[in-house]
């Protein structure tokens, strides 16, 4: 099962030089491979004339144990950022030395969780100016308890892999960070204990109902997810129920993996997207602005085109630049076995692109996206990022058991952009948790800096925003988690500008 679950991307600029690298997570086998040869995690450095070297045995994080995801923040402020995996087994937590170098801190830190962990996100969820962080965990598993044989798992009438119905689900982890250098796992304290051990997957920070604080939504496989709403005073009250994202309106629970937000309908508010499994339907919760959600899958139009998939990674961005979000989907099977059940079905399986048409709807545009949408992989995790500064969202893919994809976003530059990058001084310097928002004279838009979402990924944290045909930004704003607000007015586009808290804008 271990196999089937992982792995995943993080994109973030390690070395401070302008651009975007990759960190790739590994697997390995549960008999382990010599030193000399075990499977290690990569780190590609971006080398700006778009090629990539990986360097992670230099800089130290080429960890070789079995990979799960990755996030990367700025979580003591100083300017560079961070790296957290999650493993089956012990995770790890790079702190950046500033200097292309990476040190293991997990243990000091108290951040070593040993159990199987999947997803993690980035968070100042008290709002005290530095960055928590929420370790999603699957399963109490143990390699030598597996059922075999008559006893394994069933599926359809094929024998497959056993889980994770019928195994030991694990709790979640929240984690404060005490500025300086450890964090204390205030799980209980904060009111984010699932007693009921759900199999978590993806954990998504977002200030869904626009209150100044972030909201927490946790994808959890095989039984309903959990809505945790940020009282203000450093806990949380769960209210997946109420706010109808715990089941589907039938009652019934779905197989949860990859969890994105954006504000797709541009109506002032972020909206929940989540993954997954096959004979099922991706799920789009349209916001009522005040964190309550209706599903609207069936008039978007996306309940069909995900039927026959099972989804993992994912994410909402402008990928035409036309000021309308669009929605990427990462596709792949989890039993090989598939393929003997019917004619069609298959393990391999092509990635989605659905293109917004800007009024709650969205068409598939995956035929005409390119030769890369026509590879056939098992992906897992997905990211979306601009690794080449031209103003256009890339895409990176987890391919399990194989290669990973980069698709090079190679749309006519017709449409104008803009790129905001953000420095927090009050706020965590990474500035995650602020809301951006760009008006023109044909619409207003919002995004959310967030660390930690599509499945066991991060995206880029810099906030991208199609212009469509406008060549000015009226107005510009940053709303920062220390309750500051940024204005500026009459922005130039197609430029990657930089934001610091409580200062003029940096080119």
């Amino acid at each position: 099962m271990v196999e089937a679950k992982g792995g995943s991307l993080a994109a973030f600029d390690y070395d401070q030089d302008g651009d975007l690298d990759l960190y790739i997570v590994n697997g390995s086998t549960l008999e382990g491979f010599p030193p000399e040869i075990a499977p290690r995690n990569a780190l590609y450095q971006n080398a700006g004339d778009a090629t990539f070297q990986d360097v992670a045995a230099t800089a130290g994080v080429d960890d070789a144990r079995w990979g799960m995801g990755a996030v990367a923040a700025d979580y003591d402020n100083d300017g560079d950022p961070d790296l957290y995996v999650t493993n089956y087994g012990a995770n790890r937590f790079y702190q950046n030395a500033g200097n292309g170098t990476f040190t293991d801190h997990a243990p000091l830190a108290g951040l070593d969780d040993g159990r199987w962990s999947t997803g993690a996100a980035w968070s100042d969820y008290d709002n005290d100016g530095d960055l928590d962080l929420y370790v999603a965990n699957y399963i109490d598993f143990d390699v030598n308890f597996v059922p075999k044989g008559a006893d394994a798992g069933m599926w359809r009438g094929l024998n497959v892999m056993y889980g994770p119905r019928g195994l030991v689900g694990a709790t979640d982890a929240l984690y404060r960070n005490e500025d300086d250098g450890t964090f204390t796992d205030v799980t209980q304290a904060a009111g984010v204990t699932d007693r009921y051990k759900r199999y978590g997957f993806t954990p998504l920070f977002s200030d869904f109902d626009r209150d100044g604080d972030q909201d927490l939504f946790v994808a959890n496989d095989a039984g309903p997810n959990m809505f945790y709403r940020n009282q203000g005073n450093g806990t949380f009250a769960e209210e997946a129920l109420e706010t109808a994202v715990a089941l589907l309106e039938s009652g019934d629970a779905q197989a949860c993996m990859g969890a994105t937000s954006a504000d797709y309908d541009n109506d002032g508010d972020f909206d929940l997207y989540v993954t997954n499994f096959a004979l099922d339907y991706n799920t789009l919760y349209q916001n009522d602005g005040r964190g309550f959600f209706k599903d609207v899958t069936a008039t978007a139009g996306l309940i069909y085109p995900t039927w026959p998939f099972v989804g993992w990674g994912t994410g909402f961005a402008d990928f035409d630049n036309d000021g309308w979000q669009d929605l990427f989907v990462a596709n792949g099977h989890v039993y090989p076995q598939v393929e003997q059940l019917e004619r069609g079905a298959s393990y391999r399986q092509n990635n989605q692109l659905f293109l917004s048409a800007g009024n709650g709807r969205f068409t598939e545009a995956t035929e005409a996206a390119g030769p890369g949408f026509a590879i056939e992989e098992s992906s897992r995790g997905a990211v979306l990022a601009d690794f080449d500064n031209d103003g256009d969202i890339d895409i990176a893919v987890h391919n399990l058991d194989s290669t990973p994809s980069l698709l090079r976003n190679d749309s006519p530059a017709s449409n104008h952009y803009l790129i905001v990058r953000i420095q927090g001084v009050e706020s965590n310097r990474d500035g995650i948790g602020a809301i951006v928002t760009v008006e023109t004279s044909a619409s207003t838009q919002i995004r959310e800096i967030r660390a930690g979402s599509s499945f066991l990924a991060q995206d880029d944290i810099r906030a991208h925003f199609g212009l469509g045909g406008e060549r000015v930004v009226r107005r510009l704003a940053v709303h920062w988690p220390s309750g500051q607000v940024d204005r500026f007015a009459d922005i130039q586009a197609d430029r990657i500008l930089t934001v610091r808290e409580g200062r003029d804008l940096l080119p």
